[in-house]
């Protein structure tokens, strides 16, 4: 529900956004914002190379198991990702992209330095997928979702 409403909210107030780009560990997240749009804009999904959930799923057609080790385990490292979520994901047809550990910490690094923004690494594999250029961004506005609490200043 919440991850729908973030769809809504994101809708309303840019409108003029072509591509949302969220993370994904279970799945939860990005397929309410996919099923909020409902096909309406490109949605992405950013994955760590260590935990591939809803890449391995894609190549597969359905939820496999993928590795669980990254920097982002804490919020990103679910064995698959969720059935349910997964068919919202193929049915709208879903992208994602895989980033590096280490691109990850530079995105978390680049949030701190540009904008006092500190984020798990779950939290920052969305913006790390941007950053790294790791998709093909047309000329329109781009939304990137920074979400998660599993970090403090002391452990950033």
């Amino acid at each position: 529900m919440g991850a729908g409403s973030l769809a809504l909210e994101l809708q309303e107030q840019a409108p003029e956004v072509g591509t949302v780009v969220a993370a994904i560990g279970g799945g939860g997240l990005l397929a309410g914002v996919a099923a909020g749009h409902d096909g309406a804009m490109r949605v992405v999904g950013a994955e760590p190379e260590g935990a591939p959930t809803l890449t391995r799923a894609l190549e597969a057609g359905r939820p496999v198991d993928a590795p669980t080790g990254s920097v982002a385990v804490d919020s990103l490292a679910p064995r698959q990702v969720g059935g349910h979520p997964f068919a919202v994901l193929d049915a709208l047809d879903v992208e994602a992209t895989l980033v590096s550990d280490e691109e990850i910490v530079a995105a978390q690094l680049t949030l701190w330095e540009r904008l006092r923004l500190v984020a798990e690494p779950g939290g920052a594999t969305a913006f790390a997928a941007v950053l790294a250029g790791r998709l093909d961004l047309g000329p329109e506005p781009v939304a990137v979702v920074v979400s998660g609490a599993n970090t403090s200043a002391v452990a950033f």
